[in-house]
């Protein structure tokens, strides 16, 4: 979802940019009919290293991933080969591609994730967290990102490949698909064409820092320039939500109340009370800020799944 609004907005800012896909969770046929893709499945190093020594690609935005972390309790193994061999052959690549062209130096954006914190945010007093804490991932997609982060640590420590690990906190919009507020929004929506108003939910108690992909897609790319080669980042909205928020925006978007259903099959087998990340160090870096507000994104989202359902 994220890649696919970048490549819009990069393509139309009129860089030379180049997207890979596989089994894509996002409709990519909804993309413009100007942006390139083509396909790579990031488990395979050769795949990876005939786009990375074709295109030699002057920023690279890692944002492959297995990325549901109740998949990853289904498909560990998956999520794993997909996670942590997929940055490996991306790092590899740029080694390779090295042998015979010295001067290539890419800035390498990796996306990693909140999921690393796991019951550390469960710990702390303040809720904030910030880059230092300690990485006690609850689930196998957490895993695997901590083992992302640290492989690009690595890789910029020992072969000095320019990178910035981006713990990247809750985001939605358009075209996501498999989180709260898009599952929400898309079951508001096909309750009101069938008339019925009742919403299936998870745990509504839980707290998250949620912000709009186009300002996490903002943050990503002033990362690639202004960031520090090496460091780690978190990207978080500074504006927190319980998730009953998410029904009442809605609510009011839509003016009807919804009979809400608890479903269990929605409920994890554990679950951070409240993810919400310290950002100054990235204000400091970027001047990064968000602006797009919550009501917005909602609205946004509403109108959509009324366009493609």
């Amino acid at each position: 979802m994220v890649g696919s609004h970048m490549l819009e907005l990069l393509t139309a800012q009129g860089h030379a940019v180049l997207g890979t896909y596989y089994k894509p969770t996002t409709n990519i046929a909804e993309l413009d009919s100007s942006v390139r893709m083509l396909e790579c499945d990031v488990r395979y190093y050769q795949s990876v290293l005939r786009i990375v020594s074709d295109f030699k690609p002057e920023q690279i935005y890692h944002l492959a991933a297995q990325s549901y972390p109740t998949v990853s309790w289904e498909h560990p193994q998956a999520t794993m080969e997909t996670n942590v061999n997929g940055t490996i052959n991306l790092f590899e690549s740029i080694k390779e591609v090295r042998k015979t062209d010295a001067a290539y130096d890419p800035m390498v954006v990796v996306a990693c994730s909140s999921a690393e914190y796991g019951q550390t945010l469960n710990e702390i007093d303040d809720p904030r967290v910030r880059e230092t804490a300690e990485l006690k991932p609850l689930h196998p997609y957490g895993v695997s990102k901590v083992a992302q982060d640290l492989l690009s640590l690595q890789y910029y420590m020992n072969d000095h490949i320019r990178c910035i690990r981006v713990r990247i906190f809750n985001s939605t919009g358009t075209r996501k698909v498999n989180d709260v507020t898009s599952d929400f929004t898309r079951r508001a929506i096909l309750a009101e064409k069938a008339g019925i108003y009742t919403l299936k939910v998870g745990n509504l108690e839980t707290k998250r820092a949620i912000m709009d992909q186009r300002d996490l897609v903002n943050g990503l790319m002033l990362l690639a320039e202004k960031g520090r080669p090496g460091e780690v980042y978190n990207l978080s909205s500074e504006h927190c939500y319980q998730m009953s928020d998410i029904v009442r925006m809605i609510e009011e978007i839509l003016g009807h109340k919804f009979a809400i259903e608890i479903a269990p099959e929605l409920l994890r087998p554990t679950d951070e009370k409240i993810i919400i990340g310290n950002i100054d160090k990235l204000k400091r870096d970027t001047g990064w800020a968000q602006r797009i507000p919550m009501e917005q994104t909602v609205r946004d989202m509403l109108a959509y799944w009324r366009k493609v359902l």
